[in-house]
């Protein structure tokens, strides 16, 4: 996959995704704007956005745990907040925002297809092995799976 990143317009994608995905940021907004455009549902929008935040927090609580070096640095594509790569943080909130926005866009393409291009981007920049992408989509979509309900239940009353 780091082969991919030869083609100049692949390697600025990369490097836009990892920063739109930094910190789950892109996800953040997303949560933002949804409340601020859906005063019916502000309370769940506000809600899944912090089941999104909350999976990230997981995963970088999972990667001082695990203690994973990062793969080897010549040719990376992209900067990195920390170290570690075991489970990927930007797969954790992109995997977790389409399970906790799913049910508030259904039928919605965006939100999935920008999560898988974030998580692939990053075995194609070089800062992750596949299985940090895999387990940190899991993971995500199993933090947000357990807090889905509860970002649910509040959208009737927000």
């Amino acid at each position: 996959m780091r082969s991919w990143g030869r083609d100049v317009r692949v390697a600025w994608a990369v490097r836009v995704l990892g920063l739109a995905g930094e910190h789950a940021g892109v996800w953040m907004a997303v949560g933002a704007a949804g409340a601020a455009a859906d005063g019916g549902r502000r309370t769940a929008w506000l809600r899944a956005t912090a089941v999104v935040g909350s999976a990230h927090l997981l995963s970088m609580g999972a990667k001082r745990v695990v203690r994973r070096p990062r793969p080897p640095r010549s040719g990376a594509l992209v900067r990195t907040a920390g170290r570690h790569s075991f489970p990927s943080s930007h797969a954790a909130s992109s995997a977790a925002a389409v399970t906790a926005f799913g049910a508030l866009l259904p039928g919605t393409p965006v939100v999935p297809v920008l999560a898988a291009a974030i998580c692939a981007s990053r075995a194609v920049a070089g800062v992750h092995y596949p299985s940090d992408v895999v387990c940190g989509a899991l993971l995500g979509a199993a933090a947000a799976r357990a807090g889905r309900t509860w970002a649910l239940g509040g959208g009737s009353r927000g």
